[in-house]
């Protein structure tokens, strides 16, 4: 994730862009925070569904194929 540091910027930048709004700079600088917070989510979030198993209540792995594919994948 993220550091601590970068999304208070991000949070910095985003009260300042809608108090006063941004320079160039700044605004290129909150894009780029911006997008590398996207990814690191992202990259939790598939993190997180690839410890995912799903049960149906007879106890049977009704795990969505799709899903299952993407953890092969990842191992390899």
């Amino acid at each position: 994730m993220l550091s601590s540091e970068k999304i208070a910027r991000i949070n910095e930048l985003a009260k300042k862009a809608k108090i006063e709004g941004l320079t160039a700079e700044e605004k290129q600088e909150q894009i780029q925070l911006r997008t590398e917070y996207i990814a690191a989510f992202r990259a939790s979030m598939i993190e997180t569904l690839h410890a995912v198993k799903v049960i149906d209540p007879n106890g049977n792995d009704v795990t969505p194929q799709k899903l299952k594919d993407s953890k092969k994948k990842r191992l390899h």
